[in-house]
């Protein structure tokens, strides 16, 4: 939930600051994704290392809520984010890989090194002879 929650927040912040700064440009917020999805990758908790390609994309819908079209009514600021995300999805599918694949790097590296500990922790097998 913390590296859900600080994606969708730091997503949301990075939206608000593109709408204000230049002018709700989707290509600046799909750039500014990117790192935030790497952030997010790595600060997830080890146990909870596959929720990660699974709160990126949720948090970059919820940032294009300052950055996607629209006027003020309901219908025509949900047509606007559902135009964003299809237009953007490059950056979406981006983001999500670059997730999935730190995610994937620190789990391989975690289950090495259980491994390792675990056969150190055993010693050296003793050997058999053929007999």
């Amino acid at each position: 939930m913390g590296s859900g929650l600080f994606g969708g927040l730091v997503m949301l912040a990075l939206g608000g600051v593109d709408a204000l700064l230049f002018g709700g440009s989707l290509t600046v917020y799909g750039v500014l994704f990117l790192p935030v999805c790497l952030l997010v990758a790595l600060w997830v908790r080890p146990g909870d290392l596959l929720s990660a390609p699974v709160v990126v994309p949720i948090a970059f819908a919820v940032g294009l809520l300052p950055v996607a079209g629209g006027a003020d009514r309901l219908g025509a600021r949900l047509m606007g984010l559902v135009t964003a995300l299809a237009t953007q999805a490059g950056w979406l599918y981006a983001g999500t890989f670059l997730t999935a694949a730190t995610v994937l790097v620190r789990g391989v590296r975690r289950a090495t090194a259980r491994r390792r500990t675990a056969h150190t922790a055993r010693g050296p097998r003793p050997s058999r002879r053929a007999s």
